[in-house]
């Protein structure tokens, strides 16, 4: 019998899942492609996280991660970008788990309207299983660690030449805010997704969240031709993160789900981690006149981590602030056409395209945000030379 399933919900509660779990004889029959990984025997764990139904499966031989999306979600073509992205990462040393290919050599296996992929379970303690986006590190060593990893993977990525992915739902792109002329732009991303475009909340928000970004778009666009082109993970939250141990001070030991990774450059791929692990934006779905409480301690363990491995140029430190800014208006657009497009659901669509989109536009323009951004632009001028931080 199948353990009743939860997902996160978009205020933090747990919620009944928009996706079925996985079942053992569902499991059975995917694994029969894989005799290499022996029958399974029981499912370990139903995964919390909303956009598809994931989970651990015991086997005769292992462990495996086994995840289930819609084809409207993820397709094969869609899947095998992600795949493409981890196999080159996992070649170039990068801390990442396997994908397991078919007996007949496959990675992402269609059955019916569903496509299923099947991961090596990482080494360590998945620590943070239950965390949402946007709630903090435990612990100011984590954030140093979580911060090594990330710059771990862009030293790997550096020689990855796939072109950035075709529009779909739930991915981090970096194409609006990276033009010269956004609203030129932002009309091209939403006539590209006809959920968004023909829908007139959404246009009129988008309009709003340009007219808030501007500043930080003037900020940033002199500084775009230096920060180089590269896939990035563009999630990077402690929950995807495997760790040593339970401790304070456990390492990060793997990075885990790349389904929002796309073609950015390492600056918007280190402003996600900032805006996922750093502000509590869920203090503004609960209570929408309390600002978001800023772990300013966990923002430099983050960078002082990342530097250690793979040192800021002074442009990318300088672009670090506005596009700290920026960088969530792609993905809360695109969370609005998943709910729109794939769910049908207005209530939730609205907390995307209006409560994230301008509403975190807002927030970067009080004076909370202000502070932090203020605390990324002391970091960038506070620099030798060299372009490494000063300590």
């Amino acid at each position: 019998m199948t353990a009743v399933a939860t997902a996160h919900g978009m205020d933090g509660s747990l919620v009944p899942p928009d996706w079925p779990p996985l079942t053992l004889d569902e499991v059975r029959a995917l694994l029969s492609q894989f005799p290499a990984l022996g029958r399974p025997e029981r499912i370990l764990t139903v995964s919390p996280r909303p956009f598809s139904a994931a989970g651990v499966v015991a086997t005769k031989e292992t462990n495996v991660f086994i995840k289930r999306h819609h084809q409207s979600v993820r397709d094969r073509e869609g899947l095998l970008e992600e795949h493409r992205f981890l196999a080159h990462l996992l070649a170039h040393g990068a801390p990442v788990p396997r994908v397991f290919a078919s007996a007949s050599g496959e990675t992402a296996i269609a059955i019916g309207d569903s496509i299923y992929e099947v991961h090596e379970t990482p080494a360590g303690v998945d620590l943070y299983e239950e965390a949402i986006s946007w709630t903090p590190f435990r612990t100011v060593a984590h954030a140093h660690s979580a911060g090594q990893a990330l710059a771990r993977l862009h030293l790997a990525a550096r020689d990855f030449a796939a072109p950035p992915r075709k529009p779909r739902p739930l991915v981090a792109s970096f194409t609006v805010l990276a033009a010269r002329d956004p609203i030129a732009a932002m009309a091209r991303y939403l006539g590209l997704r006809p959920s968004l475009a023909r829908h007139a909340a959404v246009r009129v928000c988008a309009a709003q969240a340009l007219d808030l970004l501007t500043p930080f778009h003037a900020e940033l666009a002199p500084l775009l031709p230096a920060l180089g082109s590269l896939w990035t993970h563009n999630d990077l939250h402690a929950s995807n993160l495997f760790w040593s141990d339970e401790t304070a001070n456990a390492r990060a030991t793997a990075i885990i789900d790349f389904g929002l990774a796309d073609r950015t450059n390492a600056v918007h791929d280190l402003a996600h981690a900032i805006e996922r692990n750093i502000v509590e934006w869920l203090t503004l779905v609960q209570n929408a006149k309390q600002s978001p409480a800023v772990h300013l301690d966990h923002l430099g363990a983050l960078l002082d981590g990342y530097e250690s491995i793979r040192p800021l140029t002074p442009s990318e430190a300088a672009a670090l602030a506005p596009m700290t800014a920026l960088c969530h208006a792609e993905f809360a657009l695109s969370e609005a056409d998943y709910f729109l497009g794939v769910l049908h659901s207005e209530e939730r669509a609205v907390a995307a395209y209006d409560g994230w989109l301008v509403g975190h536009a807002q927030w970067f323009l009080s004076d909370a945000g202000r502070q932090l951004l203020d605390a990324l632009r002391r970091r960038a001028k506070a620099r030798s030379p060299r372009g490494a931080t000063l300590q």
